[in-house]
C-alpha cells in the first residue's frame, strides 16, 4: 500500500471535519445526498476565532467541574502544567533523549504529532481494522525484528504493504502502542490532566444532596465533548481514529478476549498518564486514570459531537439572529465561484428584511384598528373620551379615521345659572370685553367729544397706539374726578 495513499484519505477526512461544499454541475452526480457536518460553525469558530472558541468552551467546562485558579490557568495554557513526578531526575533524562531523536528530520516516531505523522500511522489503523479477531491483541506483543523493519519504513516514508503477509497483527498493534508512546507529551496533553481527574469524580446526588459512588455518565461525557473541542486538531483527529479502533475491538471481545477495561489498561499509559512518571507517583490516581480510559472506549461514539448549545452559540455568532436561518444563509459555499453569489445573498437578505418590515407594520395597523373599534364601542364615559384623545393626539401613527369616523365633540353650552346672571349684572360691559378679546383682536376704542381737541392734536384713533389711548383715558378720568371734588365743595359751601 502506498504511503501517499493514506495521506490522501486523512486529508479528506480533515476536509470533511470542516465541511466544504463544493458546486458540482456533473449531472450523474446532483442525486447523490449532500452530507452535511452539524458541527460546521462549530469547527468554523474554532479556526476562524480561537480566542472566542476557547473562552466559550472553558466557561462550560468550568460550568461541569471546579477547577481552582492554578488549573484552570494550566487548562488555558496560561501556565505551565504541574505534573506529578516532574521534578525528578530521570524525568529529566528522557526529555533530553526524547530531544535528541526529535532532531532527526522525517523521524514520525518520537517527533510532535503532525498531519504527516497521523498519515503514517493510520496505515497501523486501517490494518488493525481488519485483523481484530486476534487474542491478545494489544496485550500479546509481536516480534521485535518485524517491528523495527515496519518503525523503519514507516520513519523513511516508504511504500508499505501490510496485507503481503509479512506482519503479524501483534506487530502492527505493539508498534502502534511504541508510536503513542514516544510522542513528546500523551495524546490528551498534560494540560488537560487535571480535568480528567476531576471528570473521574463527576457522581450523582441522592434525594438528599448527597453525594454517591455511581457515576453521573451524562455530565461525564458532555465534560469530554468540551475538553476534547479544546485539544489540537492533530491530537482530535488522531483520538477519534484509536478510540474508535479500541470500540470496535472491545466489541469483538468473544474472540480477542479483550474488554473496553483491559484495553483502557494498555492506552492508559500511552495516552493520559504524564510522561515519564511512575505508578508510584501516580499512586491513587492510577484507577481513576484507567476507568476514565474505560469510559472513553465504551462511548467514544458520543465523544466528538459539539453540545447542542456550543452549536447554537456557534451558529448565531455567524448568522447572528434567529429570523433568517434558512438554508440559503448559510455560507456553507467556500469555493472561488461562491464569491460570485455573494452580492445576490445580500439583495436576498435585504428584501427579506423589507418584506419582514412590511408584514409587521401590516399587523401593528390592524390591532390598532382594532383596539381602536374597541373603544369605539364602548359605552360614553369619562375613560373613552381620554383614550379618543389619547388616538387622536397621534393621528400618523393610528390612523382610525379610515374605517371609524371619530363623532365630533358637542359644543358646550352657554350657561344659564343664577351666579352667571349675577356676574354678568354686576361686572357688566368689562367681562364682556374681556371674553371678546381673547375670541378676536381689539377693536380701537370709541373717543368722547371732551377728548376731540386731543385727538386733533395727536391724529386719527386709527393710528394712534394702545398706550396712548389709556393715557386719554386717564386723563379724562382724572377732570371728571376734579369736577365732581369742585361740585361737592361748592354744595358744601352752599349750606
Amino acid at each position: 500500500m502506498a504511503a501517499g495513499a493514506p495521506a490522501a484519505g486523512a486529508r479528506r477526512g480533515g476536509s470533511e471535519a470542516i465541511c466544504n461544499l463544493v458546486i458540482c454541475n456533473d449531472s450523474s452526480l446532483r442525486s447523490q445526498p449532500i452530507i452535511f457536518n452539524p458541527d460546521f460553525f462549530v469547527e468554523k469558530l474554532r479556526h476562524e476565532k480561537p480566542e472566542v472558541f476557547t473562552e466559550l468552551v472553558v466557561s462550560n467546562i468550568t460550568r461541569l467541574i471546579d477547577l481552582p485558579g492554578a488549573e484552570l490557568a494550566q487548562l488555558m495554557g496560561e501556565e505551565d502544567p504541574k505534573l506529578p513526578g516532574a521534578n525528578s531526575t530521570a524525568s529529566g533524562f528522557f526529555r533530553s533523549l526524547m530531544s535528541l531523536k526529535r532532531k532527526e528530520k522525517g523521524v514520525v516516531f518520537g517527533s510532535p504529532l503532525t498531519e504527516e505523522g497521523i498519515a503514517q500511522v493510520s496505515q497501523l489503523i486501517e490494518y488493525l481494522h481488519k485483523n481484530l479477531r486476534a487474542e491478545g491483541l494489544f496485550r500479546v506483543p509481536g516480534n521485535s525484528i518485524r517491528q523495527q523493519i515496519l518503525k523503519d519504513a514507516l520513519n523513511s516514508g516508504t511504500d508499505i504493504d501490510l496485507d503481503s503477509g509479512e506482519f503479524h497483527s501483534n506487530d502492527v498493534a505493539t508498534l502502534l502502542k511504541m508510536f503513542l508512546g514516544e510522542l513528546p507529551e500523551p495524546l490528551l496533553t498534560h494540560k488537560h490532566f487535571h480535568a480528567h481527574l476531576k471528570i473521574a469524580d463527576l457522581m450523582l446526588f441522592d434525594e438528599k444532596g448527597n453525594k454517591t459512588s455511581t457515576p453521573d455518565k451524562e455530565r461525564q461525557i458532555e465534560a469530554l465533548q468540551l475538553l476534547f473541542l479544546i485539544l489540537p486538531a492533530p491530537n482530535r483527529s488522531l483520538l477519534k481514529l484509536l478510540l474508535d479502533l479500541l470500540y470496535q475491538t472491545a466489541k469483538k471481545q468473544d474472540k480477542n478476549k479483550m474488554s473496553a477495561h483491559n484495553l483502557a489498561l494498555m492506552f492508559a499509559p500511552h495516552i493520559l498518564w504524564p510522561r515519564n512518571v511512575t505508578a508510584n507517583d501516580l499512586q491513587e490516581n492510577i484507577t481513576k486514570l484507567n476507568n476514565g480510559v474505560t469510559f472513553m472506549i465504551k462511548h467514544s461514539q458520543k465523544l466528538f459531537k459539539a453540545p447542542a448549545y456550543i452549536r447554537e452559540c456557534a451558529r448565531l455568532h455567524y448568522l447572528g439572529s434567529r429570523a433568517h436561518t434558512s438554508k440559503d444563509d448559510l455560507d456553507l459555499l467556500t469555493s472561488p465561484g461562491s464569491k460570485e453569489l455573494q452580492p445576490l445573498k445580500s439583495q436576498k437578505r435585504s428584501r427579506l428584511d423589507s418584506c419582514h418590515q412590511e408584514e409587521t407594520q401590516q399587523r401593528t395597523e390592524e390591532a390598532l384598528r382594532e383596539l381602536f373599534r374597541h373603544v369605539h364601542n364602548m359605552p360614553d364615559s369619562a375613560k373613552k373620551k381620554k383614550l379618543i384623545r389619547q388616538f387622536n393626539k397621534h393621528p400618523s401613527a393610528l390612523t382610525p379615521s379610515s374605517d371609524v369616523a371619530t363623532p365630533p365633540a358637542p359644543r358646550r353650552a352657554r350657561s344659564r345659572s343664577f351666579s352667571g346672571l349675577i356676574k354678568r349684572k354686576v361686572l357688566g360691559t368689562p367681562v364682556i370685553q374681556e371674553r371678546k378679546s381673547r375670541d378676536t383682536t381689539p377693536e380701537p376704542k370709541r373717543v368722547s367729544k371732551e377728548n376731540v381737541h386731543l385727538l386733533q392734536k395727536c391724529g386719527s384713533p386709527a393710528h394712534m397706539s394702545q398706550g396712548k389711548l389709556k393715557s386719554l383715558e386717564g386723563q379724562k378720568e382724572e377732570s371728571c374726578r376734579r369736577m365732581r371734588a369742585h361740585l361737592l365743595s361748592k354744595d358744601s359751601s352752599s349750606l
